[in-house]
């Protein structure tokens, strides 16, 4: 990343605080949270407007309607979930869920929102729509057996090695076949693989574990079951691949997202097993990265 200034590392840092604060003493998180009165519980996530606030100004290309939605979007995600919270307390998913992660979903998926950043720090404002689901869904709406707990486990990684295993013999048979992998290893210095491999876990594989696993499937499986809520949300997961490296003149990649689709499998297995998002966070981590230097 071109550009990077200490005011940039200071918003990437200040950002990273809330999902860490979710990520390793989230029970504590929704208390504090549920404790605040009513109005500033619903209206303390417009301050996840500041990243915004703080990059736009520096780079000269702050707009109204832009600092309106982040301001306003993490407060409305925030009412939402409340609502759903009161009118779904057995969490069986409410209607206000699911256009929550709709919108989440798509406006990652879509890149609705990247205009509002300079060029190669579209990451910031992904980030902040983590920081805003997460104040939501485990905050707010206090979602159970999310499963987004960093204290790693050696299961966390026995159960990720153990899919990632599973699945490496399909995805490469299937996509040599299918002419989606070419082989082409490569042999970079083992301090450029061990940061990509960091990159891809907080930065990739988090933050989709997170949402098609911890919320997703998650909610999925109370209204169809441990094997609907996998099939559905993995379907989900392929699909949102729909649009990535397509081949020229194509608009839908459908080998993507059949390939992405059995990932999903896996790695909704991952976490399902113990429900949590690191032992999936690892397979995908590993599948990503496996593919990044080798095919």
């Amino acid at each position: 990343m071109s550009n990077v200034t200490p005011i940039v590392l200071a918003v990437y840092a200040a950002e990273l605080v809330p999902a860490a604060a979710f990520a390793f003493s989230g029970e504590w998180m929704a208390q504090a949270i549920q404790r605040l009165p009513a109005p500033i519980r619903l209206s303390l996530p417009a301050i996840l407007v500041l990243p915004y606030v703080v990059i736009a100004i520096s780079w000269r290309i702050f707009r109204w309607d832009w600092f309106a939605l982040y301001a306003g979007l993490p407060v409305l995600i925030a009412v939402l979930l409340a609502r759903a919270a009161q009118a779904d307390p057995k969490q069986r998913g409410n209607w206000r869920d699911a256009v929550v992660l709709l919108v989440l979903g798509l406006a990652v998926d879509l890149r609705w929102f990247e205009p509002a950043w300079p060029a190669d720090f579209e990451a910031v404002g992904k980030i902040l729509l983590v920081d805003a689901g997460l104040y939501g869904f485990l905050g707010i709406r206090q979602l159970t057996g999310s499963g987004f707990n960093f204290r790693m486990r050696w299961s966390d990684w026995q159960i990720g090695f153990r899919e990632l295993v599973f699945f490496a013999p399909v995805v490469i048979a299937l996509g040599l076949a299918l002419g989606f992998l070419h082989l082409h290893a490569s042999r970079p210095p083992i301090s450029t693989a061990v940061l990509r491999w960091i990159e891809i876990f907080f930065f990739v594989a988090l933050p989709e574990e997170l949402f098609f696993r911890s919320w997703v499937q998650n909610l999925l499986e109370r209204r169809g079951g441990r094997y609907g809520g996998l099939i559905t949300a993995s379907i989900l997961f392929g699909l949102s691949h729909f649009n990535k490296r397509n081949p020229p003149g194509a608009h839908f990649n459908w080998r993507y997202v059949l390939l992405a689709t059995i990932a999903g499998i896996f790695y909704g297995r991952a976490w399902r097993d113990e429900r949590r998002v690191p032992a999936s966070t690892v397979t995908h981590t590993f599948v990503d990265w496996l593919w990044s230097w080798w095919f």
